[in-house]
């Protein structure tokens, strides 16, 4: 089982500048949705995005610590016109 934290500092150690949120599913640690805002995906396809995040947990996912990753990518500037609507 893997906790919320340290989702988190898998993807901020491959995103450093990373605004993430990551919410567990199932309360049993291995199902989560997570929202990851860093300005490294600017000028990247959403499957980018995707690939480097999963990158990032890559490890977790491989030991099956995590099942299941929903993801939700933006960049700073997508972000904010998400949060304005």
């Amino acid at each position: 089982m893997v906790s919320p934290a340290q989702v988190e500092e898998m993807i901020k150690a491959k995103l450093p500048d990373a605004q993430v949120q990551v919410q567990d599913l199932t309360g049993g640690g291995d199902h989560y949705q997570v929202t990851v805002v860093s300005s490294q995906f600017e000028g990247k396809r959403l499957v980018q995005q995707h690939q480097i995040v999963y990158g990032a947990v890559q490890q977790a996912m491989a030991t099956e610590a995590i099942h299941a990753l929903a993801l939700k990518t933006y960049t700073p500037q997508d972000w904010e016109a998400v949060r304005v609507v």
